[in-house]
């Protein structure tokens, strides 16, 4: 029997980001400690929002980590038009004084009103095979995308409204830089 081999993907361990809500930091994949505006805290997840300096596309990003769901639902503001609304990370999430999402590879990208898409599959299917996740968090991470997209799709491709439906009624600070787009 032939063995199994992964994709031809740059595999990598999943990038694992830090959110310190007291000392309003965001310690990213690669270990750079950012500043963050704003944090807020409820009862279903944590809500953060920061610049991105630096960056050659994106300028400023807000993200909602809603652990039930092992969901971080992002919205960026770039430096010129991004061709989707909404990035949303499928997670492994630890609240906590500091608190800790492992990514499970696996990305919705959201036009809202109009479609999605799911991406990095590849990466999921490399990511196991190299044993950088066990065969349960690969699970997880397909049926966290699987209702995901089920849900926003059920609900005209609006993930605020699909999240509101399901008991989490995210709201977003205004972006500073006056791009959001109307939904």
């Amino acid at each position: 029997m032939p063995s199994a081999r992964a994709p031809h993907v740059d595999v990598h361990p999943p990038k694992v980001e830090l959110f310190d809500v007291q000392a309003l930091t965001n310690t990213d994949p690669k270990g750079i400690v950012r500043a963050v505006d704003a944090y807020r805290l409820t009862d279903f997840g944590l809500y953060m929002a920061r610049p991105v300096p630096g960056h050659p596309q994106l300028a400023y990003f807000r993200s909602w980590l809603l652990p039930e769901l092992g969901l971080r639902v992002s919205r960026w503001t770039g430096h010129e038009p991004l061709d989707h609304d909404y990035y949303i990370d499928v997670v492994d999430i630890q609240p906590g004084d500091v608190w800790r999402t492992k990514d499970l590879y696996l990305d919705i990208l959201v036009r809202t009103g109009h479609d999605q898409r799911v991406l990095d599959g590849d990466e999921l299917v490399a990511g196991v095979l190299a044993g950088h996740l066990d065969q349960g968090a690969a699970i997880r991470a397909l049926e966290r995308t699987n209702a995901a997209v089920d849900g926003i799709a059920r609900h005209g491709y609006h993930p605020d409204a699909w999240l509101a439906a399901t008991g989490y009624p995210i709201e977003w600070s205004q972006d500073p830089f006056g791009c959001d787009r109307p939904q």
